[in-house]
């Protein structure tokens, strides 16, 4: 997929959701609200990169965790 023959791993939106622990329909809306970025397969549907997946999972439990 990559021009540098690096193989980037791509999440289904229900992977996602999975991570998150929300429904897949979020991903989707975060997707269109631009928080997340999405690659259309062939046949239309939403793949996400799971590097960006990963970071903003790591930023959102950062933001959970209370500091005491």
């Amino acid at each position: 997929m990559s021009l540098h023959g690096e193989s980037e791993v791509l999440l289904t939106p229900a992977e996602v959701a999975s991570l998150f622990r929300v429904d897949p329909k979020t991903v989707t809306r975060w997707a269109k609200a631009g928080k997340l970025s999405s690659i259309r397969t062939l046949g239309g549907h939403r793949r996400y990169k799971e590097s960006e997946v990963r970071a903003l999972l790591g930023a959102a439990s950062e933001e959970a965790t209370p500091d005491k």
